[in-house]
């Protein structure tokens, strides 16, 4: 079996009166269903030519993370925070806003994220509802958060100093990246003028870097491919590799967007940046079309839990995901 190469907003203002979470989450707004309004939002942004998953979060910035508990968001969160493109890493709800000594500004435009709330973990660090009012089952909620530039009161710390690789020192962080993979695949480079994962030998076959416009996207393309290989049996066991129903079908359209994800999230790690060919009117209609169908609003959300679980399994960290749970929900 080869797995080829291929390549309504969840924002609202904030104003007097829906400013309070509570409040917001109490309209006919709140009741839209997340994974849809997630896919709307996603959509949203192809049809402008942005590829989300392309600029997950901004080199400068970092990773997103809620300043009240410290963790950093994951899974879909880092997408939708990311495509705000605030200048600070640090987001708080609006009442750990409140019980940390500060306020939103009147008229800031608050991000929602979303969160899978369980009868083990009642107390969600995202939520601004009392405990009592929580359903006690599992559930997928959206929330709203706020940035750091967005609040007053509060004293966040400096941007974390990000260092800056210059072009030889983003392909070494790659090239290590790709040597101290846990349970490697096979890499077979220079045999094949197309790059693929054979699951059944658990091959990676690219073809030789000079074949490639640039180290970047050799490494883009090679990142892919171990994403696919994340999900062989002996790794993560990822359904939508392991269940390939064919190039086109849509078990292989799944895998693929994991793979995009993964990538990005990889490339991201040895700060590459690799979109001007994956922003072709060709490419954004491919998602577009898949994205569009109604039975596929849960992909994104998936996909994205998927994508971060491969990623900290080929960078060797444990995996703390927002939708661990809604990961493994039938679609």
């Amino acid at each position: 079996m080869v797995v080829s190469l291929k390549s309504t907003s969840l924002m609202r203002p904030a104003s007097p009166d829906n400013l309070n979470p509570e409040a917001f989450m109490s309209t006919a707004e709140s009741r839209i269903d997340p994974y849809q309004a997630v896919t709307n939002l996603i959509i949203e942004h192809l049809e402008r030519g942005v590829v989300p998953w392309r600029c997950p979060w901004q080199r400068e910035v970092g990773i997103p993370r809620n300043f009240h508990t410290g963790k950093t968001y994951n899974g879909v969160n880092v997408l939708l925070l990311g495509l705000r493109h605030m200048a600070s890493p640090y987001w708080l709800t609006f009442r750990q806003a409140q019980e940390r000594g500060g306020h939103v500004r009147r008229g800031e435009h608050g991000a929602r994220i979303i969160k899978v709330g369980n009868p083990k973990s009642p107390d969600d660090e995202n939520s601004d509802q009392p405990t009592q009012q929580r359903r006690k089952s599992n559930y997928l909620r959206g929330y709203t958060v706020f940035n750091a530039t967005q609040i007053e009161g509060i004293e966040f710390p400096p941007l974390p100093n990000i260092p800056q690789l210059c072009p030889h020192e983003r392909i070494q962080a790659a090239e290590q990246i790709v040597s101290e993979m846990q349970l490697p695949p096979t890499i077979k480079e220079g045999m094949t003028t197309a790059a693929c994962y054979r699951m059944t030998t658990d091959t990676v076959h690219i073809p030789a870097l000079a074949a490639f416009e640039s180290a970047e996207t050799f490494y883009n393309t090679l990142f892919h491919e171990l994403i696919h290989a994340s999900g062989h049996a002996d790794r993560l066991n990822r359904e939508s590799l392991i269940k390939h129903d064919g190039f086109g079908g849509k078990v292989y359209s799944q895998e693929e967007l994991v793979a995009e994800m993964g990538a990005a999230f990889l490339c991201m790690e040895c700060h590459i940046v690799n979109d001007s060919h994956e922003k072709s009117a060709a490419y954004l209609q491919s998602w577009l079309d898949v994205l569009r169908v109604t039975d596929h609003k849960r992909w994104i959300i998936q996909a994205a839990s998927h994508a971060g679980k491969a990623t900290a399994f080929i960078l060797n960290r444990a995996t703390r995901s927002d939708e661990d749970d809604h990961a493994k929900t039938d679609t």
